[in-house]
């Protein structure tokens, strides 16, 4: 790649003299190194000071704000770090909501400073001018409007340290344009004030010796990891933790790489297209113990189904989350690397699990994710599965949205932390590839591969200009079934095969990528992916793949809306 964070001068506090460049030195000192944007009138005194500061971080000029917004979730998704957005006013800022909906779902820390017109025309409907205090407030952690420029380095200050403790989540910044020109004179206020908010980070001890207590007495305990362990940075912690008790472990969508995929004790992932083991431990344990997941129904299925025979132990840094969708009998409110590390401080006199263990153990080799293959045509889960080989499963992989990101999610086994990037709670088309450009220039050194479906692809498919301008070697491969895969797939099996509008006239994506500039394969056979795929990544730089695969294939197992998880249809090939 050609792009780097050289660290370089930028203008001395003496020199500083508009709000624009306050704002460019507040970034600075926040040791930003990479920002998302797009330039319009109301930020355009930000780009002005940008181009004459010569600031010390990277900035990436997507073609569209949606782009940028998933980039930045993709970024900080793989580095911990909150992504930035720079967008302007009105349809600039309003082109982000989706994204910025997608960040708060998924407890992504994103810091998004939006333009606004001038401060003596906000409520008269001037050009460009929209409510993004009101629009944004209920998708965002917090959110700021500045006022006054001797605010601005506080304020962009606070929204960085909002935007990545406790439950990390997006930030918005609104400045109007008049705050960047104004002169700064006299006293900045630098310093944070935010008593209301204080995270708790370390559990209560009396919680977590109950917690301890619960285990001694169990049967047949459960761990379930949600995207708080990686959030955490507690994944060793749950590794030793589960080992060293021998407790079987399940994820999360969005908790995948939380646990080893390939460690002996993994289940997979659970919930509607979760493995049948996962589904049934969870159906059949005496005690749940969830680290850092939101219980969302997409997990749970009909919640009187849920986990019933099993006392439930949530975990989790965010207090509104425990009790809201599951009845919790030991609440652990806290950081999840503090709670597993209390735990691990503890000689905990567990019961012998190996029938247990058997159990579950039978169920995975007697009920594995399965598929058929065709002769000619491409299995999109053999597809995944060449993919994972080729890459020896330590690829970044991104996804959007449907049935390519449930067949990466079940036969990508992902062994290591934050190689994982979805859209899990708001389900966002478009999201896999901009999140993969993110993902990338957070990793430079990493392996991209973004698997997208031929409909969310084309949402932002425009972003293909980023890879080119920057030479940014990730490889994209299109699961092309020719149709809104998932939406069929429900046609098929819950609307008497009425596909209305599921089905697509695509373009040529070959012809497509190369008239960015981007090299472009085509396989449709699966005799020919294996060398199509060692031609791709042995190739030094950006590539698209489409790949045709069997349109009408399905991803199983499924749960229907309103069943519970342990009512699983396609569980093997003839039930």
């Amino acid at each position: 790649m050609k792009v780097e964070a050289k660290p370089k001068e930028i203008a001395s506090e003496k020199q500083i003299t508009t709000g624009a460049e306050v704002f460019i030195r507040s970034l600075t000192e926040a040791g930003v190194d990479t920002v998302f944007g797009y330039p319009g009138g109301a930020v355009l005194p930000i780009y002005d000071a940008l181009h004459r500061a010569d600031a010390p971080f990277q900035h990436i000029l997507c073609r569209h704000e949606q782009g940028l917004i998933h980039a930045a979730e993709g970024y900080a998704r793989v580095t911990g770090k909150p992504g930035v957005v720079i967008a302007t006013s009105g349809p600039g800022a309003t082109n982000l909501i989706t994204g910025i909906t997608d960040a708060m779902m998924d407890s992504l820390p994103v810091v998004i400073f939006t333009g606004q017109v001038g401060t003596g025309v906000i409520g008269t409907d001037a050009f460009q001018e929209a409510d993004v205090i009101g629009i944004t407030t209920p998708v965002t952690k917090y959110n700021y409007q500045v006022t006054d420029v001797a605010d601005l380095p506080k304020i962009v200050k606070e929204a960085f340290h909002i935007a990545s403790t406790g439950r990390p989540g997006p930030v918005v910044v609104d400045i109007p344009k008049d705050i960047t020109t104004v002169i700064a004179t006299g006293e900045l206020d630098n310093d944070i004030h935010l008593p209301g908010y204080q995270p708790t980070i370390k559990p209560n001890p009396l919680q977590i010796r109950k917690l301890a207590d619960a285990l001694s007495r169990s049967k047949r305990p459960l761990l379930l990891a949600g995207a708080g362990v990686l959030f955490a940075d507690a994944s060793n912690e749950l590794k030793t933790f589960a080992e060293k008790y021998q407790i079987p472990v399940t994820t999360t969508l969005l908790g995948l790489g939380a646990f080893p995929g390939t460690n002996p004790l993994s289940l997979g992932m659970a919930g509607m297209h979760g493995s049948y083991t996962a589904n049934m431990a969870i159906t059949d344990c005496d005690l749940l113990i969830n680290i850092g997941a939101r219980f969302d129904d997409r997990l749970t299925g009909a919640l009187e189904h849920f986990a019933p025979n099993a006392k439930v132990s949530h975990i989790d840094i965010d207090p509104a989350e425990i009790g809201k969708n599951v009845a919790t009998k030991i609440p652990v409110v806290g950081d999840a690397k503090e709670a597993l590390q209390a735990l691990l401080n503890i000689d905990i006199e567990a019961s012998d699990y190996s029938d247990w263990i058997r159990r579950v153990s039978e169920d995975k080799e007697n009920y594995p994710f399965w598929y058929e293959r065709s002769e000619d045509l491409i299995s999109p889960q053999w597809l995944i599965e060449q993919v994972y080989k080729k890459t020896d499963g330590k690829a970044i992989v991104t996804t959007d949205v449907g049935q390519h990101q449930m067949w990466a999610a079940q036969f990508y086994k992902f062994d290591q932390p934050d190689k994982w990037v979805t859209s899990g709670g708001l389900g966002t088309m478009g999201f896999g590839f901009p999140a993969a450009i993110g993902a990338q220039l957070g990793k430079p050194n990493d392996v991209v591969v973004s698997i997208v479906g031929d409909g969310g692809f084309q949402m932002t498919s425009q972003e293909l200009a980023v890879l080119k301008d920057y030479n940014l070697p990730v490889k994209v491969i299109i699961v092309n079934n020719e149709a809104l895969g998932m939406v069929r797939q429900w046609q098929e099996k819950i609307f008497g095969e009425r596909y209305s509008h599921s089905l697509l006239q695509n373009p040529d994506f070959v012809k497509l990528a190369e008239s960015y500039g981007v090299k472009g394969l085509k396989v449709d056979n699966e005799k020919d992916v294996p060398a199509v795929l060692e031609e791709v990544f042995a190739y030094d730089g950006p590539a698209v793949v489409d790949c045709r695969v069997i349109k009408l294939e399905c991803v199983y197992p499924m749960v229907f809306a309103g069943k519970g998880n342990h009512e699983m249809i396609g569980v093997t090939k003839d039930k």
